[in-house]
């Protein structure tokens, strides 16, 4: 059961490399001051963002895969930490609601990776709307969890870093 700590590693270093190579495509509309020559970034702004780069094609298809194997990778995550939870004992109502909403996030994730933002711009922005506030509180929930379940030193040193972690991702949502 040990190995199944390679899944959020896997997880991050997928969704990561995946990012990058959508971010930084050559394919978006060119740029009038190079007289047709193509654009380096996708946004006005010349901002590399994922959600405007993986609206054309190639990149397009690939943002869908990061999407929905993301998504397939958190829905098993969320399972899986339900399942460690109840071995140990901790049925509660907080372990229900932290599955519930990391199965809503892979959810909106889904819908983010397949709905482009150019092309179905409400169900894209939707789908976000739903995926990080949900995502965030899984990880919320999580924090509460680990303090209720911490006996050892290292467990609430495990419970801190995951709220100092919990706090950093609400204030880059925000």
């Amino acid at each position: 059961m040990t190995a199944w700590i390679l899944l959020p590693v896997s997880l991050s270093a997928f969704s990561i490399t995946g990012i990058w190579t959508v971010s930084y495509n050559e394919s978006c509309s060119p740029d009038p001051a190079q007289q047709g020559g193509p654009k380096t970034c996708c946004t006005l702004d010349d901002v590399p963002l994922i959600s405007k780069c993986g609206t054309y094609p190639p990149e397009s298809c690939l943002f869908s895969l990061i999407g929905n194997m993301g998504a397939f990778m958190v829905a098993l995550i969320c399972v899986l930490r339900y399942g460690q939870l109840l071995e140990q004992s901790r049925h509660s109502w907080v372990n229900t609601t932290a599955l519930i909403m990391g199965c809503t996030n892979a959810a909106g994730l889904v819908v983010v990776g397949n709905f482009q933002v150019d092309h179905a711009k409400s169900l894209h922005y939707v789908g976000a709307g739903v995926a990080f506030p949900a995502g965030l509180l899984f990880v919320c929930l999580h924090c509460v969890l680990s303090y209720h379940g911490a006996t050892t030193p290292v467990d609430l040193a495990v419970a801190y870093l995951r709220s100092v972690l919990a706090v950093i991702a609400f204030v880059t949502l925000v």
